[in-house]
């Protein structure tokens, strides 16, 4: 606009000059003041129309933004790199897995530009929470009464389950047979606490370590029997190393869940009706298949759509009746 005036000024400034002493002058002078008006009306209407489409194009972003508020955003997850097939680096270095795909759509539907995985030990994982270093734990969680008292849930998307892994050959018929043996397990995770709970029941010795690729290594090397874990990676881990195998597999009432701050209730929310859509369409059995190669189990926690949000009978849970818009970031 500041060259559109200027562009206008100096037309009325030649203007101006004209004099009318002489008929010819005048004459040359009319014509050229009718050129400059000619020049500035098309100058103006050229400005009316940049005016314009600057406006419409301003407000087309302020309404874009205003419908996708995340736009130009990473969602912030936090994960425990390396647990396979959730969280793990491909040969180019790259994230890869089941969970980092999930995260990576779920912050996509959301309508941010993608998830940002930070590489957190699972025993310090919640304290990041809490600290807001991440918006979100989407490392394997499993969901319990205890955990449900200091944070809020999203609806479970995948059934849990424990597991012992141990070199083949092995065999452990009951819980029993455990007295004496040394079982190697991820330091803080639901795994842990189970084998605390229950130390002095069955007399076992636990090794801990903060990675479970290096708790399944102490297997694969004689230092531990076993390896307890979560019952979808031991059996990740069974395919890809043929040396070991699971030998004994026990079902719990605990699912994996998205885990957030207390008070960030419409976040929780938001990532509860992005999964009840990727249960709808398919997309969550989809993953499984790929990361798992078979199809999850029928009326399991990939499949079923929780009511309310979070999960039923917990703290923080909220039975609002809802329809996700499926449509919208």
């Amino acid at each position: 606009m500041k060259g559109v005036n200027t562009i206008a000024a100096l037309a009325a400034a030649v203007s101006r000059k004209q004099t009318p002493s002489r008929l010819g002058h005048a004459r040359l002078g009319h014509a050229r003041l009718g050129r400059a008006r000619l020049g500035r009306a098309r100058l103006g209407h050229k400005a009316g129309l940049l005016l314009a489409a600057v406006v419409t194009g301003l407000t087309l972003s302020l309404s874009a933004h205003a419908a996708n508020p995340n736009q130009g955003k990473m969602f912030k997850v936090a994960a425990d790199v390396g647990l396979v097939p959730f969280f793990m680096r491909g040969t180019d270095g790259k994230m890869d897995g089941f969970s980092n795909e999930l995260s990576q759509e779920v912050a996509q539907r959301m309508g941010y530009d993608g998830a940002e995985v930070i590489d957190t030990p699972f025993s310090a994982i919640f304290a990041g929470l809490f600290s807001s270093r991440y918006d979100m734990v989407a490392a394997p969680t499993n969901t319990t009464q205890e955990r449900a008292q200091q944070m809020l849930f999203a609806e479970p998307y995948m059934a849990g389950g424990l597991s012992f892994l141990a070199k083949k050959g092995a065999t452990v018929n009951s819980l029993e047979d455990l007295k004496g043996k040394t079982i190697a397990v991820n330091n803080g995770s639901f795994s842990d606490r189970w084998l605390q709970d229950n130390q002095e029941k069955y007399g076992y010795k636990i090794q801990r370590f903060n990675k479970n690729t290096d708790a399944v290594q102490a297997v694969a090397i004689g230092r531990a029997f076993a390896n307890m874990s979560e019952t979808p990676l031991a059996r990740y881990i069974a395919t890809q190393t043929p040396a070991l195998a699971p030998v004994y597999d026990m079902t719990t009432e605990a699912n994996y869940a998205f885990a957030f701050r207390k008070d960030d209730t419409a976040l929780r929310n938001r990532v509860d009706e992005v999964l009840e859509c990727m249960k709808q369409d398919g997309a969550l059995s989809k993953l499984h298949v790929k990361w798992f190669g078979t199809e999850p189990n029928a009326g399991t926690a990939m499949t079923v759509i929780f009511p309310g949000y979070g999960v039923p009978d917990f703290p923080g849970y909220e039975p609002t009746e809802h329809t996700p818009d499926c449509s919208r970031p």
